[in-house]
């Protein structure tokens, strides 16, 4: 199992980065929590991983974060939830403000997370409610050719977000302001998708 890795970060473009370790370059997929806070490709970063297995598929995912890791597994014990929902979940919201939603029984809120719809909202808010409070305060701490611009870009990651092609075009459009890298246009475009 892959805890966690040091590298230097050779590749960035949600939701795939590669990290070389020792000139083994690893492909991980990560939530947008963490590509907000990735240094510049050619620096050196540390990411705790998760490492999933099934019959068909080896995947490594990885996140800055302690708390991102651990609400991507707890995310994952709720029935009918697997990796891309957990990621979605990282994607659309801060641990904290995650935990705040569950806590409250706030149903319409998670909803408005790309993959969630209100029975998956509901047994999340059922089986997750006890564990919300530990996670409070712990979210501190295949590779394609880049787009031609962080719009497209942006709109590309939304996507695999689970947004259809003309409503990721849409937000990233509106959320776009001049001088935006494509991790800002997200981040915009997921924040207006919340409200």
């Amino acid at each position: 199992m892959i805890g966690r890795l040091r590298g230097i970060l050779a590749y960035k473009s949600p939701p795939w980065l590669v990290i070389d370790v020792g000139g083994v370059g690893y492909e991980l997929e990560a939530p947008m929590s963490t590509f907000y806070d990735l240094p510049d490709v050619g620096r050196e970063v540390l990411l705790f991983t998760h490492h999933a297995q099934k019959e068909d598929s080896v995947s490594l995912y990885g996140f800055l974060r302690e708390g991102e890791r651990r609400l991507f597994r707890d995310v994952q014990k709720v029935s009918g939830i697997g990796a891309k929902i957990a990621l979605a979940v990282l994607s659309g919201a801060s641990v904290d403000e995650f935990a705040r939603m569950v806590q409250a029984g706030d149903v319409t809120a998670l909803t408005r997370i790309p993959g969630i719809g209100k029975k998956t909202a509901e047994r999340m808010v059922v089986e997750l409610r006890d564990r919300a409070a530990d996670l409070m305060g712990t979210g501190v701490g295949g590779i394609t050719a880049l787009p031609a611009d962080p719009q497209s870009e942006a709109t590309i990651a939304l996507q695999q977000l689970g947004y259809k092609p003309a409503e990721a075009t849409r937000m990233a459009r509106d959320a776009a302001a001049p001088g935006d890298d494509a991790a800002m246009i997200i981040r915009k475009a997921l924040q207006a998708a919340l409200r």
